[in-house]
């Protein structure tokens, strides 16, 4: 018989992905409802930071849903995706998995949706919520399951549903992090990292030519989305990389020299983004006198200058075309290869470490923290955080270029 202990409150942010092996199919059916408690219940807890119910319904973000679709949508996802594969025929809210199936176009910035939804009410969201939770138990307690997991199994579908509520974790924190302060309060599971100081200095460090090999292997022992697999192996010609992310203070040199307002800087696309957002900082920023402060999720602090900037792709473009103007190289983007050849320097993947070799995955802080804290053969942040600048050579000739990690 299966231990029905559910888990309703996370005592930690900190869970690993189930492995798609394993030598007990009721061990493994055990991992996934943990999982999936687990998952479940830290994504309710996220919003247990809004202290009125008034702050589900604003749009802090006009490219974005308000909360309460994203407060919905996870738990629709498991219900649409297990009827669409005929594992379940009876839905729970038909109203709730149509409303809340499909997001806002985040990539149309330019072209915002003006459609009026009828939203429920927290509670009925909540309750709706409890109502999958005991279904994809259910689920889970009964369907069949053989090991490793493929994806014709109902447990891949599950699988999905969660890895899907990880990915929300982000989203969802990003437009809280829009409420005005009025609207969320502090919670334990998640706090923002508090070590501030001055930026250390970056100097740049050579990788040697090597083969990376890009995409998911097919036989992956975690769970993946269609577009990682199919593997291509790549040569990596010799470059320089910095020794940390780009931090806040360097970013703050491109405000002060008006990097916002020389549109030569600017792509075409980012000139566009400029005029319609009026940005003259990063979106977290804020300006007061001569000092500035940064808008973390539940609190405002003076700006961490020895924390990661973090900015879109359109700024960091611009931020190396002006980057380049300080330097004899030419700054740009790295490519996918670039950064997986620092990727290879660790050596294990997150199911089999001990502790995250970097700011991620919810082990640390729930926050961004300073550039300087995860070493890995004398690079900083190979994952997690944001930024990395390099220095590679395109076609002959030395240039640098701003690392993006995730």
């Amino acid at each position: 018989m299966l231990d029905k202990i559910r888990i309703n409150i996370p005592q930690s942010r900190v869970s690993k992905t189930t492995l798609l092996s394993g030598d007990s199919a009721d061990r493994k059916r055990l991992e996934l409802r943990d999982y999936f408690n687990h998952s479940f219940s830290l994504y309710e807890s996220l919003f247990e930071t809004i202290n009125n119910d008034e702050a589900y319904f604003l749009r802090p973000e006009p490219l974005r849903h308000p909360l309460i679709f994203y407060f919905g949508h996870t738990a629709t996802f498991f219900i649409n995706k297990l009827v669409l594969a005929n594992y379940i025929d009876q839905r729970i809210n038909e109203d709730f998995e149509s409303m809340f199936a499909i997001g806002v176009d985040e990539m149309s910035w330019d072209d915002l949706d003006e459609r009026h939804y009828d939203w429920p009410s927290v509670d009925e969201v909540r309750q709706y919520r409890d109502q999958v939770r005991d279904c994809i138990e259910h689920v889970i307690d009964d369907m069949p399951l053989t090991l490793p997991i493929t994806q014709d199994s109902i447990a891949w579908v599950i699988l999905m549903g969660i890895e899907h509520e990880r990915i929300h974790l982000e989203t969802s924190s990003v437009i809280i992090r829009m409420l005005d302060l009025e609207y969320v309060s502090g919670h334990p599971l998640w706090e923002a990292c508090s070590s501030i100081g001055d930026a250390p200095i970056n100097q740049l460090i050579t990788m040697q030519q090597s083969e990376v090999v890009l995409g998911k292997r097919r036989d992956a022992d975690t769970y993946g989305w269609d577009n990682e697999y199919g593997q291509k192996q790549v040569t990596v010609p010799t470059f320089k990389a910095s020794k940390y992310l780009v931090s806040n203070h360097e970013y703050l040199q491109f405000i002060d020299a008006g990097g916002y307002q020389e549109e030569r800087y600017w792509t075409q696309e980012g000139v566009n983004w400029l005029r319609y957002s009026q940005a003259e900082m990063p979106k977290f920023w804020i300006k007061r006198g001569d000092r500035y402060y940064q808008r973390n999720m539940l609190q405002e602090i003076e700006l961490p200058l020895n924390w990661p900037v973090e900015v879109n792709c359109l700024e960091a473009k611009a931020f190396c075309n002006w980057k380049s103007g300080q330097s004899d190289g030419y700054v740009r983007l790295p490519s996918e290869a670039e950064w997986s050849c620092l990727r290879q320097l660790i050596e294990t993947d997150q199911p089999r470490w001990e502790r995250a070799p970097g700011n991620l995955n919810l082990e640390f802080y729930a926050s961004s923290c300073p550039v300087d804290h995860f070493e890995t053969h004398g690079f900083f942040d190979i994952i997690g955080n944001v930024w990395q600048w390099t220095e590679t050579a395109i076609d002959g000739y030395p240039g640098f270029r701003v690392h993006e990690l995730y």
